[in-house]
């Protein structure tokens, strides 16, 4: 990940060779099988990167996550609209109203990629934290939601 990029911009670039990389195995193998093959190598990838990262960042599990996010957030920038409903140091939840990435990707027809690439690393990242952060979300604009939420609770302890 580059810093000098915004993760918009990232993305698109991810897209230029990972869009006809698929496209081409679909040709040859049908759309359920490459879809699956890419998915679970995206997903281990990203897995293994937000892992690696967290390491990199040092400290507990809740400080690797909040460092991640540090870094993350300037990166995101206006990429999306969010209405903040509750942070109180050991509840946050909020909803994304608007995602150029849900945009993006629903333009180019591949919602299932923008999932892998993106919707999906939320959990990658909360995995970070371990056992001291609990998360869910049970929607996303990425799968034709009106919003996705986001609820995170702080495990004391």
């Amino acid at each position: 990940m580059s810093q000098d990029l915004s993760l918009l911009e990232e993305v698109k670039l991810q897209a230029q060779v990972l869009v006809p990389i698929l496209k081409a195995l679909r040709a040859e193998i049908g759309k359920e099988k490459a879809d699956r093959i890419v998915g679970q190598a995206l997903t281990e990838w990203s897995k293994g990167l937000y892992k690696r990262i967290g390491e990199q960042k040092g400290g507990n599990p809740r400080e690797r996550f909040d460092a991640i996010w540090a870094d993350l957030r300037p990166r995101i920038g206006n990429a999306v609209d969010r209405d903040m409903l509750q942070d109180d140091g050991v509840v946050r939840n909020y909803n994304v109203t608007r995602c150029a990435y849900a945009e993006f990707f629903k333009a180019l027809g591949e919602p299932e990629l923008g999932t892998v690439l993106l919707c999906d690393i939320d959990f990658h990242i909360a995995d970070v934290a371990g056992d001291t952060l609990e998360f869910k979300r049970t929607q996303t604009i990425m799968k034709g939601a009106a919003y996705c939420d986001f609820r995170y609770r702080m495990k004391q302890g």
